[in-house]
């Protein structure tokens, strides 16, 4: 199917997303989390700042996609103005069709408009092949400076 751009419609996240942007995530990761998406909805919906970095894809007025995101400044010790994605889905029945391009391009314009110089974003490289190509594609790279750490809590 290809897609009617005058169908597809990039605006600000809203609170009756929610139920989508769940199940969207749902299709990906085989399990509603809700809590999870709870909280980040409280996040973004309710910030002090007015930097949109969380956004959703409406074609033909059905949700199909979302990116979600934040600015920080000077967090962990990084002097400039960084976004990290943080998340984004678009749902099975329209991936390949430019949706997760065009809400990137949304994202990147805004935060360019906040100041930011760099996005980062995790990726897990075993599972997500898909994912990990998009961000490639997108222009993203390993960091050359930055490690991510972890460690199992027992």
């Amino acid at each position: 199917m290809a897609l009617d751009a005058n169908k597809l419609v990039i605006r600000p996240l809203r609170q009756e997303d929610f139920e989508e942007v769940v199940r969207i995530d749902a299709e990906y990761t085989g399990e509603r989390r809700e809590e999870y998406y709870r909280r980040l909805f409280n996040e973004i919906l309710n910030a002090e700042h007015a930097i949109i970095t969380s956004l959703a894809a409406e074609y033909d007025g059905k949700l199909v996609g979302f990116i979600a995101g934040t600015v920080f400044s000077g967090e962990f010790g990084i002097p400039e103005n960084t976004a990290y994605i943080t998340t984004m889905g678009v749902d099975k029945n329209f991936v390949r069709m430019g949706i997760g391009k065009e809400l990137f391009k949304e994202f990147v314009r805004n935060v360019r408009a906040a100041g930011v110089t760099r996005i980062y974003t995790i990726v897990d490289w075993e599972e997500n092949w898909d994912l990990l190509s998009f961000f490639r594609k997108a222009g993203f790279k390993p960091s050359a400076t930055k490690i991510y750490l972890e460690m199992e809590v027992p």
